[in-house]
């Protein structure tokens, strides 16, 4: 129920002043009449919140929620005051749908309280929000979201899964790599200080040890000032556009191209089965490809439907989505059942985008292990070969 800040005037002239919950205006200006009060103003309290993107498992049990709750005759305000005092939810949710209520209570629509609240609802979210509101088909649109929220999260999860293995994987190798140059071949540098010449593997190992065990300090602000400006030279739009062209290269190209379009095919098929037109389709869905590179040559897609082209032969020449979806597309809109194709192709291509998030993550373990190998491996040369040499000097001597 909204919140309102107001004043109020007792029967001896007294201001009165305070916070109230009622459902409009009207009823709290009744409520006071009741009480013998006159009152003189009442604002609706915004809650200040920091406002942040709505997860993907938040979305969908609440698109879940709303379309469960409309669905069985429950209205949209009662909906949501249900779904914001559910307790396995977190507080910024709560805040949220208690902010869209208010709204809604209010007299605005629920896709432009949803835009009043950007960025926790995606683009796409509002778009069917407000086709639904044209349509009148609230419950179906909320399920159809919900499950492809859902979808989107098992999909994430998927990648999370995948890269367990190859994390642990990089901690180890940065553990033993800091135990051998810390703390191990330290013991060795008495013994190597009495022979006369050491073998250009064991000096170059041997002043790294001494970098590391005297001067730890100096790598981990050089570590962290990495990972920090990295991160900021990563986001610029010119060295994103390269990193996510590269992405598209050679046989890992060949699996993202896979993951690419599924995403793009899922969220087309999503809208345009909203009844949203297929020109704000495309133009929603490429922002959910999550490439740089493929959402750069939307220009010219977007043109090329807006000129009258259809969706398939615009698509065609996008660098970055494999041909199966232009010509799945083809086939839906020469028969006359493009929603139908479109829900087809997006099933087909999630299985295989699953697939090559598999392929990709084991690609990384191996590597991995070669790069420990490699790193143990240069160890015990540059250890073993002073000593070697020493035992073959001194047998040579006799």
């Amino acid at each position: 129920m909204p919140e309102y800040k107001y004043r109020a005037q007792d029967q001896n002239g007294k201001i009165i002043k305070g916070r109230s919950d009622a459902p409009d205006a009207a009823a709290l200006h009744k409520r006071f009449h009741d009480e013998g009060l006159t009152l003189l103003e009442a604002d609706p309290v915004v809650r200040r919140i920091a406002l942040k993107p709505l997860k993907k498992v938040q979305l969908a049990d609440f698109a879940r929620q709303l379309g469960t709750l409309t669905k069985a005759g429950v209205s949209l305000v009662k909906a949501l005051e249900i779904i914001a005092h559910d307790e396995s939810i977190e507080t910024y949710e709560r805040d949220i749908y208690l902010r869209l209520r208010d709204r809604i209570v209010q007299g605005i629509s629920l896709s432009n309280a949803m835009e009043e609240l950007d960025p926790a609802f995606p683009s796409l979210f509002v778009f069917m929000m407000k086709a639904t509101e044209q349509t009148g088909n609230l419950d179906d649109t909320a399920l159809r979201l919900a499950k492809h929220y859902t979808d989107e999260a098992e999909l994430e999860q998927t990648v999370k899964s995948s890269l367990t293995y190859p994390k642990i994987l990089a901690v180890l190798i940065v553990i033993v790599v800091a135990v051998i140059f810390g703390y191990v071949l330290p013991q060795f540098e008495d013994l190597f200080s009495t022979m006369p010449t050491l073998p250009l593997p064991t000096r170059i190992l041997m002043a790294i040890s001494n970098f590391v065990a005297t001067k730890w300090y100096i790598i981990l602000i050089v570590a962290a000032l990495a990972v920090i400006f990295g991160k900021i030279i990563i986001k610029l739009p010119v060295v994103r556009y390269q990193i996510d062209k590269i992405k598209t290269w050679g046989k890992w190209g060949k699996l993202t191209k896979v993951i690419y379009s599924a995403r793009f095919a899922r969220t087309l098929s999503s809208l345009y089965a909203g009844g949203i037109p297929v020109y704000n389709c495309i133009d929603i869905a490429k922002s959910t490809i999550g490439n740089a590179y493929i959402e750069a040559q939307f220009d010219d897609v977007l043109k090329k439907v807006a000129g009258g082209s259809s969706v398939s032969d615009s698509l065609r020449d996008v660098n970055g989505f494999v041909q199966k979806l232009p010509s799945s597309i083809k086939v839906g809109e020469e028969t006359g059942m493009l929603a139908q194709m479109l829900e087809s192709v997006a099933n087909d291509l999630d299985f295989y985008s699953r697939q090559a998030l598999v392929k990709l993550t084991s690609y990384i373990e191996p590597v991995m292990i070669v790069v420990m190998a490699v790193i143990v491996g240069f160890v015990m040369i540059a250890v073993i070969q002073p000593i070697y040499n020493s035992y073959a000097t001194i047998g040579a001597g006799t």
